[in-house]
């Protein structure tokens, strides 16, 4: 038989080989497994919008504003506590024992829920609220029942809170009162000290003779020298000033030291000032009960210490609380600190002096201010109006016609502690006359409180030269938050105030700025304030 044609031929059919069918099988399997992976996927993003909102309304509950929230249950809860806990004191004061326990207790699980939920994030449900908002409500109608009305109880709560007022107030006094006690009384160290000393005066007669060529120098007369006067009975203190004016100073030698301390402190203050060296410097010490010219018909704070009445005030048993405590202190009286206002009358041959209280360091060279301008004024001195309450009117009664019509209450303030006196403008002004004056005007103390800043003030009115404040930085002795830049520029830093440097309740922050100058190699302070 004959075979056909190739181009009539029937296609032959070929078996495809087993790798072709094998790649087929593993097209389907991967299929497959994407088809699942996909599936899954969307499922996914389907569920995770319902647990991101619950995330995000979780994070964003905000208790504060839930207790705000005058529909809330924290809020009806918050309300009804603090109405239970005025009815618990109520219940205690009438010896209603059980009913304050109750109270006591519903108090307890309500804060117990309100701190739950702020923990957890969550308000709280009305299935937690229900069981107490209604025993409390319960408790506060037995408690309205039994006569503790919104009256009662507005009227108890307002005298407890005068008690507590009136109890404040008596601490605050007390603890101020024990504070200006604290600050007057001299430390046994300090004691130690001028005990010895006064021991050394008083045993040898070498010092005594030195003491009295000093006295006789030339160096304390001569206006070519810088001259400052300390008035103090503090050895330690003054001991300070002197030391830190010397150190800082260009020229110690050229510097004068004029030291006027009372009978008691004279000889301890003597033998300490002989038995150091200050850089070469002069110190010249006297006694304030050798100024003859110092007496009664003279001076009127003399007159005032030798009152009655004014020693009643100072020293009597029966105290009127109302009175600032500081402004009894015996200080206010102290002719030491009167002493001030007679410089020129101390040192008639000066011309110019630079006076320094016993509580500020030293920390710039001071020389420089007897080179400044004070343009026809007596006193160079650092203006403390900073602050409204450093007015004329915070320390002078302006309602009395004698001062509203010669001075103007919103002149500036300035500071006592580091002053630069022209004692020739002094002299010729007249300025202790101007203060015996006001003295003698105030002498039923209506025109200021004691001390000796209100009569400067009216004193010195108009012939007061401001200088930078850096000369002069206050607050040290209570003021804890001074800034150090303002400390480390300032040529003086006063510690006024209570917390003195040399006392157990001095502010650690600024104590270590004093006692630098501290001459802790003296034997006698080494027995006394080390050990």
């Amino acid at each position: 038989m004959r075979r056909r044609p190739a181009e009539y031929r029937r296609p032959v059919r070929r078996r495809l080989s087993q790798w072709i069918w094998a790649l087929i099988g593993m097209f389907l399997i991967a299929g497959l497994v994407l088809f699942v992976f996909l599936h899954d996927h969307h499922e996914d993003q389907v569920n995770q919008p319902i647990m991101g909102e619950h995330a995000i309304k979780h994070r964003g509950f905000n208790f504060t504003k839930e207790i705000l929230n005058a529909s809330s249950f924290s809020r009806q809860l918050a309300e009804q506590m603090t109405l239970a806990k005025a009815y618990v004191i109520i219940a205690k004061e009438h010896n209603n024992l059980h009913l304050a326990w109750e109270l006591s207790k519903r108090i307890r699980s309500c804060q117990l829920l309100l701190s739950k939920a702020a923990m957890r994030g969550e308000p709280i449900t009305v299935e937690e609220a229900e069981p107490i908002i209604s025993s409390l409500s319960y408790l506060i109608f037995k408690a309205q029942d039994a006569h503790y009305d919104i009256a009662t109880t507005m009227m108890t709560m307002k005298s407890h809170i005068q008690a507590l007022e009136e109890r404040t107030n008596a601490a605050t006094v007390q603890s101020t009162l024990f504070g200006q006690l604290v600050a007057e009384v001299l430390p046994k160290s300090l004691h130690c000290l001028k005990v010895k000393l006064i021991n050394d005066w008083l045993k040898q007669l070498p010092l005594q003779n030195h003491a009295e060529e000093k006295r006789n120098s030339p160096r304390v007369v001569d206006n070519n020298l810088y001259h400052f006067c300390i008035f103090s009975d503090n050895i330690l203190a003054t001991s300070v000033v002197v030391n830190s004016t010397v150190c800082n100073a260009d020229h110690p030698k050229q510097l004068v030291f004029h030291i006027v301390t009372n009978g008691i402190s004279y000889g301890s203050m003597q033998a300490w000032f002989l038995t150091n060296d200050f850089k070469g410097a002069t110190v010249e010490v006297q006694n304030i009960e050798e100024f003859s010219w110092l007496n009664a018909s003279y001076v009127p704070v003399i007159k005032q210490i030798l009152h009655q009445d004014s020693r009643a005030y100072y020293f009597g048993a029966d105290q009127d609380m109302k009175v600032e405590p500081k402004l009894r202190s015996p200080e206010y009286l102290s002719l030491l600190n009167h002493l001030r206002f007679y410089i020129p009358e101390i040192y008639p041959l000066l011309e110019k002096i630079v006076f320094l209280d016993d509580d500020v360091v030293v920390q710039k060279d001071l020389t420089r201010l007897f080179s400044l301008d004070l343009h026809g004024n007596v006193n160079g001195a650092v203006e403390t109006c900073l602050e409204t309450f450093h007015r004329y009117y915070k320390y002078i009664n302006f309602s009395n016609p004698i001062i509203s019509s010669k001075f103007d209450p919103q002149a500036c303030g300035w500071a006592f502690g580091m002053n630069i006196f022209d004692l020739i403008a002094w002299r010729k002004e007249n300025v202790t006359a101007q203060y015996h004056y006001w003295q003698e005007q105030n002498a039923d103390q209506t025109l200021w409180k004691l001390g000796t800043l209100p009569p400067a003030l009216l004193a010195f009115y108009g012939l007061t030269e401001p200088l930078d404040r850096r000369w002069h930085v206050l607050g040290l002795g209570y003021d804890m938050n001074i800034d150090d830049r303002l400390i480390d520029s300032a040529a003086v830093i006063h510690f006024n105030g209570n917390m003195k440097p040399w006392l157990k309740l001095a502010i650690s922050r600024y104590k270590p700025l004093w006692e630098r100058y501290v001459n802790q190699s003296h034997p006698y302070y080494q027995d006394c304030v080390i050990s």
